[in-house]
């Protein structure tokens, strides 16, 4: 499994190395994980006083400060990372390090600002995912999974996106524990919301408890069947729970509620203003519950 950890010397960036180092012993044979440091750019004229050397040399200490703590974790742990230093735009150098690697997984932390605050201010990992069809798991907070085998949630919703978490999970299931507890997650609509006016203009219910049961339990098994086939076709055991309402909130109230070490989605990986205008159902859940999230793109 190839592994990509941005590190820039923060606690969310040291909650993502000790998530890999606490996988240590899970996650493959042969596990490949790189450390990626990326330094802004200093501004033309200020580099231009100093001179080149001087400006190498920040570069490079800087870089230094950054990785020698998460190498020094990692080989507690038993792992040997490779290390990359690159010089400009966090988001751009990320995704670019991810396709030359073919990294099978991009592990972030994220300081946790709501999605409208985070594409005013330039969040490196809203940035991440609108560039890169890697998966991608993001740790809110400096908070990571704890402990070998995790609770796991997987957000299904009959889509591409939604089969592409679950095969993620099966390709990779090492690194969830050796006993994961995992519950397939779908949102269906709430139609009892659905009104209708009466001849006095009055707003009644457009359907009755019934109807609105019957149409609920017909959209879960639609989005849940064929993935609880998938799973146990793997040999994985999978209970099943049925939401309504708002994707997005009745996730992560589900997530927070029951405890989730990951909640793992598919992700459409709009750009950062369709997100915002659109309500991405990833980017209200990551701005909502500290769980963490690994967002799947589809294949």
């Amino acid at each position: 499994m190839k592994i990509l950890v941005p590190v820039d010397g923060s606690k969310v960036s040291q909650a993502a190395v000790s998530f890999i180092a606490s996988r240590a012993s899970l996650i493959g044979t042969d596990p490949q994980v790189q450390l990626l440091n990326v330094q802004l750019p200093i501004p033309v004229r200020a580099a231009r006083v100093v001179g080149k050397d001087v400006v190498k040399t920040y570069y490079t200490d800087e870089a230094a400060k950054a990785l020698k703590p998460a190498i020094a974790a990692l080989k507690k742990a038993g792992l040997t990372a490779q290390t990359d230093t690159r010089v400009g735009h966090p988001a751009e150098e990320i995704a670019a390090a991810a396709d030359r690697d073919g990294s099978d997984l991009i592990v972030m932390g994220s300081h946790g600002r709501g999605s409208f605050t985070g594409l005013v201010m330039g969040s490196v990992t809203n940035a991440v995912l609108t560039r890169t069809r890697h998966p991608m798991l993001v740790l809110r907070d400096g908070h990571g999974p704890k402990g070998d085998s995790l609770k796991v949630g997987i957000a299904v919703d009959g889509s591409k996106y939604g089969r592409e978490a679950v095969k993620f999970v099966i390709r990779h299931r090492d690194l969830f524990g050796a006993a994961p507890q995992i519950t397939l997650l779908n949102v269906v609509p709430d139609f009892a919301g659905a009104v209708m006016p009466d001849m006095a203009g009055i707003a009644l219910p457009a359907f009755s408890a019934e109807e609105v049961e019957s149409m609920q339990l017909k959209a879960f098994d639609t989005a849940v069947g064929p993935m609880r086939r998938l799973l146990e076709k793997a040999g994985i055991a999978a209970e099943s729970v049925r939401l309504a309402g708002n994707p997005g909130d009745e996730l992560a109230a589900y997530a927070k509620k029951k405890k989730l070490d990951v909640l793992v989605m598919g992700s459409h990986g709009y750009g950062a203003f369709k997100q915002a205008v659109m309500g991405s159902v990833a980017t209200r859940v990551t701005a909502q519950c500290a769980t963490p999230v690994l967002l799947i793109r589809d294949a």
